[in-house]
């Protein structure tokens, strides 16, 4: 008899007791039935202990309505038995991706009066798709009202009949889909949204008591006090980003913290400071396994994402040859499909350039922008950085051709809303 592990770490993901499994297969048994079921603990342990390999009936039907999945991914045996179809709007993703690459949240049944842990991981994949096009499109409008719609779901199925952990798991779930509205509303320069948008996120952070979620609030309120020009305010939240469990369990959360942290420093002018943060950010991620499971909202971070960060750094530092060596490295590394990240290196890349007297190779590296992210517009965070490039660039070659015919290229492109 062995044990059952692939049940085991599904408990375990969604922080599922022996007891507590039985009570959620318990509800989604009234829910199918409109009667009570009778799992016990006993029954769990079974499961669980690899003693029974083959559930069927109404066990069977019950822990796939509890994991969202078919008997077979939770290591059990599928049987040749007929059993009562799950209804479709259970098998349906949360998002549907349309023609137009835009996502809508599928809401939950009306008349239920039970919600179990299928609910979130229903919702939980919806996150992973909100994120893909994030990172690949960059914040809009869209994004930010359908996080806000998926939020507002997960709070209404937590006011319903619900376990304390389901409800901790909606509550962590409404302020990642928060988060995710606000760093929308960051990279589309919205900042007063954005700013409301994480006072709410970190609310329900705390009452879901979950350090992720409270990590990467910090982590925009440092990127959106570094937008505000607050640079105090930024320090001081990428800190409390370092202090939290997250940061300190895991050093791929502990890195992200301390180059924010550089960042806010190198903002200031606090030299010093901001290496030592910087060498502390490439330390722990030194230390970090790659392969751990973490959220989505996190996979843009790693080697790559660092060194571009790092040229941020030097950039504020005022270093433009570290800054054109950083970026280049990060260019080499950063996955193709993380579009917008890819720009925003590239016209730091063109800024450092261009502070070389490199006028011509600069305006170059710019136009590379627009054909990487053609089929679309840009981001209001890239849009403000292609500006900001702009003014330089007349600031430093007034009267170049070059710089004239890059004008004439491209400021329609780039003031496109």
């Amino acid at each position: 008899m062995a044990d059952n592990a692939a049940l085991r770490a599904r408990m375990a993901d969604l922080g599922l007791t022996q007891d507590e499994l039985a009570r959620q297969m318990n509800a989604a048994l009234l829910d199918i039935t409109g009667r009570p079921g009778d799992v016990s603990a006993r029954t769990v342990r079974n499961l669980v202990s690899g003693a029974t390999r083959r559930p069927i009936g109404r066990t069977c039907v019950a822990l796939e309505r509890v994991f969202g999945c078919p008997i077979a991914e939770l290591g059990f045996v599928s049987t040749a038995t007929a059993v009562p179809p799950e209804d479709p709007v259970l098998r349906r993703s949360f998002f549907n991706l349309t023609a137009g690459a835009l996502l809508r949240p599928v809401s939950g049944q009306a008349d239920r009066r039970t919600v179990g842990m299928s609910d979130v991981l229903r919702l939980r994949e919806g996150m992973a798709a909100l994120t893909a096009l994030d990172q690949s499109r960059g914040g809009n409008a869209a994004l930010e009202r359908t996080s806000l719609a998926a939020a507002a779901e997960a709070i209404g199925l937590q006011q319903r009949a619900v376990s304390q952990t389901v409800r901790q798991r909606l509550l962590s779930l409404a302020a990642h889909y928060t988060a995710s509205a606000a760093w929308s509303c960051i990279d589309a320069r919205q900042l007063d949204r954005a700013r409301a948008h994480l006072g709410e996120a970190l609310r329900m952070a705390g009452m879901a008591q979950d350090p992720v979620a409270q990590l990467r609030v910090w982590n925009s309120t440092a990127m959106l006090a570094h937008q505000r020009h607050e640079y105090g305010e930024g320090i001081a939240a990428s800190q409390a980003a370092q202090a939290t469990a997250a940061a300190r369990r895991d050093p791929m959360f502990s890195s992200l913290a301390h180059a924010r942290t550089a960042i806010g420093h190198a903002s200031c002018g606090e030299h010093k400071p901001a290496l030592r943060s910087l060498g502390l950010a490439e330390t722990a991620l030194a230390k970090a396994d790659p392969t751990a499971p973490r959220p989505p909202w996190i996979g843009f971070y790693g080697p790559a994402e660092f060194v571009a960060l790092t040229a941020v750094v030097h950039e504020l530092l005022g270093r433009p040859a570290h800054a054109e060596a950083a970026s280049h490295r990060a260019l080499a590394s950063l996955p193709a499909e993380l579009r917008r990240n890819r720009s925003m290196t590239m016209v730091r890349l063109a800024a450092a350039q261009l502070r070389q007297g490199e006028v011509e190779q600069a305006c170059a590296t710019t136009g590379g922008v627009f054909d990487l992210m053609a089929g679309g517009p840009l981001p209001g965070r890239l849009r403000t950085l292609i500006g900001d490039f702009h003014r330089s660039l007349f600031t430093v070659a007034p009267s170049a051709q070059v710089a004239r015919e890059w004008a004439d290229r491209y400021r329609t492109e780039w003031r496109t809303e």
